[in-house]
């Protein structure tokens, strides 16, 4: 386990092995032993040695042949000369494609590693494609919009270097043939590349000692224990009162693995259970019940046997539970948090905020038994970078994420590392991959599924309620009896809109369906943005030269959104059926939220992340929790998501981290307090994007307060003006400037914008490679291997 230190000294530092549980009322044993806490090198016995296997895809150019790599765009002269690959960029986005044979079809991308000489540039990326033939323009135009998973900062390097190319996020070798690479960022640049190695994960952990990681089966993630056949890892525990090992076993290898769970208490060594793994990449439970050794030390041991030396086998997530007591009379302490977070939903779109459709029934019956928060901000646009705003309380220019490529710093406390400290259990499941370690929001998760888990995603289907409560359900049932911390995160109202059957039907018309997908493709040459062009989100201006009506268009779009809404809401009535079924709806508290609206032409455009008005920034914010939440409180006043995790961390009884910018809601929660909150200002921002195609890239600020809303736009573009001003009470949705008939609120609004500005980038979290240098190298190296630095 990783404990943060204060984010003023952002200095890192590894907790003690067993977590002593910090719930306030809770008695002193521990909630979890995790063996990954336990973890040195001592506990392994038989260990054998990494013995590093000959490069598995590698190009050199030595023999004169190019080997198949081809120049796909922007690059001029490519050749082999004097045993290097040579040529010169012609634009910015200069791509290199090779194809890949026998590719592991169920593996991931360690890392890439160039070995170059570049006469000009600033970075160097890479990717996997499909096998079917790229689209070389329209990458080329997209890498301005969305990078290369696959990027390392190359300086003009005039000797030849090795540079390492690694991914934040999974670049997947399921169905992917083509190596995509571009050697720089710079046109009129001379390259020569010595060699091209594309290591796999596979590759890597048969290269590497046995030890801690996050490791992931079929992009599902878990604190594990990797080890390779025939070790076995010892550890000595003291059982609590109540006590259940909990773990997972999985290989990526294609030779079958056999995990042995044993257990010596005093005398002989006891076989609890066994298991052959014979399917590689794919997770197999396991649950063992240690009541008859209950408040003994005892030692644990963890085997691999298998034909084949050296087979890798994960250990995940190996934990010691103490289950609960079971309570008596009166309302029992919150045992359960649930953070149902829907991504891309509009506040204004949910029937209980007052929208004419009923698109969510389960939603407006968790806030009549709740509480609802009227005015609640997101602190950005987008989920790369409002995620990490909900999960730290901070706001985006302290906690640093701005841009994809990004990644929250590992010195930040999460609200999920709250939790994994006080000793409960941690489980998410993201639909996409801003959620997980792209962005380093697994921090604190014993598990958490990634997007790409869920096979729709590969096809672009946003619809993931009904598979993510699917999966959810079931670990409900496990867990039952311990504490625990769930993040739910559904994508359906995001777009694509049309919803899965029956809701693609339920508000829009069949009879003019065809028509509508007709217009979107025939319109979407002419978006100009090709991230936009992806989606087909397109604005009024794209539409109008098509020649199509805006209106009706955006409104079969806005047909299909209230349907996925519906669908997802469903999806939620089945996980509040289950947490009544298991007796758990007095003693769980859910938080239901959006991280951004979505705009359908309010201000002329489809997507979100491009301005800070009302439609993409005010958002929904419910607590249920019978008990511990008033039922049906109606809560004004202006909140913001950075409030939400010092609220839940409140109601779980938890110790808050130093540092939060937000403040905790539960005086308005509780039974008989008054409904409101002292007033306080609220901030949305938007960062400046350079290169961008089809977008306004500059940056703006708005400032909630007093019930106006201030914009501050950052060198705006022509016929916009720096600040803007609305009544945010009486016009939401930011339709009408009044700035000019208000200067004076302007005026004092812009110096309480100023004044908040030196206070964000003060606290602004340092980069981990400057916290790096006060850890020792075993505290770096464990949490590089956890995937919480790069």
């Amino acid at each position: 386990m990783v404990r943060r230190a204060s984010i003023a000294l952002c200095a890192l530092a590894l907790a003690c092995a067993a977590v002593v549980a910090c719930h306030r009322g809770r008695g002193a044993e521990p909630l979890s032993i995790r063996l990954v806490d336990l973890y040195k090198p001592e506990v392994v016995e038989g260990r054998q040695a990494a013995a590093a296997k000959p490069p598995r895809f590698e190009w050199t150019f030595a023999d004169g042949d190019t080997h198949g790599w081809q120049a796909g765009i922007g690059v001029s002269g490519l050749a082999v000369r004097e045993g290097r690959l040579v040529g010169r960029s012609t634009t910015d986005a200069p791509l290199l494609v090779v194809e890949i044979p026998n590719l592991p079809p169920s593996d991931t991308v360690h890392e890439v590693q160039v070995r170059l000489t570049v006469s000009a540039g600033t970075h160097m990326d890479a990717t996997l494609r499909g096998a079917e033939p790229v689209d070389f323009p329209f990458e080329a135009d997209l890498l301005h919009v969305i990078p290369l998973p696959l990027t390392t900062p190359v300086p003009s390097a005039q000797e030849m270097q090795t540079f390492t190319l690694r991914a934040s996020g999974s670049v997947i070798t399921h169905n992917r043939r083509r190596l995509l690479l571009r050697p720089t960022d710079r046109p009129g640049a001379d390259f020569a590349i010595e060699s091209v190695r594309l290591v796999t994960r596979g590759e890597h952990l048969a290269a590497v000692a046995s030890g801690v990681g996050w490791q992931g089966l079929s992009e599902v993630y878990r604190e594990s224990l990797v080890a390779r056949t025939p070790e076995t890892l010892r550890f000595q525990v003291h059982l609590p009162q109540r006590p259940r090992l909990e773990l997972a076993v999985g290989t990526i290898d294609a030779w079958p693995v056999r995990f042995r769970v044993s257990l010596r208490a005093g005398g002989t060594e006891e076989t609890l259970a066994e298991r052959t793994i014979t399917t590689p990449d794919r997770w197999e439970p396991m649950s063992l019940d240690l009541a008859r050794f209950a408040g003994r030390d005892v030692t644990l041991a963890l085997a691999l046997g298998a034909d084949k030396p050296g087979a890798i086998g994960l250990w995940g997530g190996p934990v010691v539970r103490n289950a609960a007591v079971s309570g008596g009379g009166g309302t029992p302490p919150v045992q359960g948090v649930i953070l149902i977070w829907a991504d891309t939903l509009r506040r204004d779109h949910l029937d209980v905020y007052g929208y004419g459709r009923p698109t969510a029934p389960t939603v407006r019956g968790l806030a009549e038994q709740g509480a609802r928060f009227t005015d609640c901000i997101a602190q950005a646009t987008w989920t790369k970078v409002s995620g990490p705003s909900i999960f730290t309380s901070l706001y985006p220019t302290t906690h640093g994420v701005s841009d994809i490529p990004d990644r929250l710093p590992a010195s930040a406390t999460t609200l999920t590392e709250v939790f994994r400290e006080g000793g409960w259990a941690t489980f998410g499941l993201g639909s996409i991959a801003f959620m997980g370690k792209m962005t380093n929001l697994h921090q604190g998760f014993e598990e958490f599924q990634e997007g790409l888990s869920i096979p729709s995603r590969e096809t672009g289907n946003t619809k993931t309620a009904r598979v993510q409560v699917d999966r959810l359900l079931p670990w409900l049932d496990a867990h039952r009896d311990v504490p625990f911390f769930v993040l739910l995160h559904v994508m359906d109202p995001h777009g694509p809109f049309r919803p899965d059957p029956p809701y693609d039907s339920m508000w829009a018309d069949p009879a003019r369906r065809e028509e509508h997908e007709r217009q979107a493709k025939a319109v979407r040459p002419l978006i100009v943005n090709p991230n936009l062009r992806r989606m087909g989100a397109v604005t009024r201006e794209e539409l109008q030269k098509a020649g199509f009506d805006p209106e009706a268009f955006v409104a079969y779009d806005r047909d299909w959104y209230d349907g996925s809404i519906r669908g997802m809401d469903a999806e939620i009535g089945r996980l509040r059926e289950r947490l009544s079924a298991l007796g758990l709806d007095r003693r769980v508290v859910v938080a239901f939220l959006a991280d951004h609206g979505d705009e359908f032409h309010d201000h002329g455009r489809e997507f979100h992340g491009h301005s800070v008005y009302g439609e993409l920034t005010n958002v929904p914010l419910i607590f249920w929790g019978p008990g511990h939440v008033g039922g049906g409180r109606v809560v004004d006043g202006t909140v913001q998501l950075i409030d939400v995790m010092p609220t839940l961390i409140d109601l779980a009884g938890l110790h808050p981290p130093a540092g939060m910018q937000g403040r905790s809601l539960v005086p308005a929660l509780r039974e008989g307090a008054a409904a409101a909150l002292p007033e306080r200002p609220a901030i949305s921002e938007k960062f400046a994007r350079t290169g961008a195609v089809g977008a306004d890239e500059s940056g703006a600020v708005a400032l909630f307060s007093g019930g106006w809303k201030l914009i501050a736009n950052e060198s705006p573009a022509p016929g916009k003006p720096p600040y803007e001003l609305y009544d945010h009470r009486a016009d939401p949705l930011d339709a009408t400037d009044v700035a000019a008939q208000h200067p004076d609120v302007v005026q004092r609004m812009a110096k309480e914008l100023g004044a908040w500005r030196a206070m964000a980038s003060a606290a602004r979290l340092k980069p981990d490679s400057a916290a790096g240098a006060a850890m020792s190298p075993e505290e770096l190296e464990r949490l590089r291997a956890l995937g919480y630095v790069q």
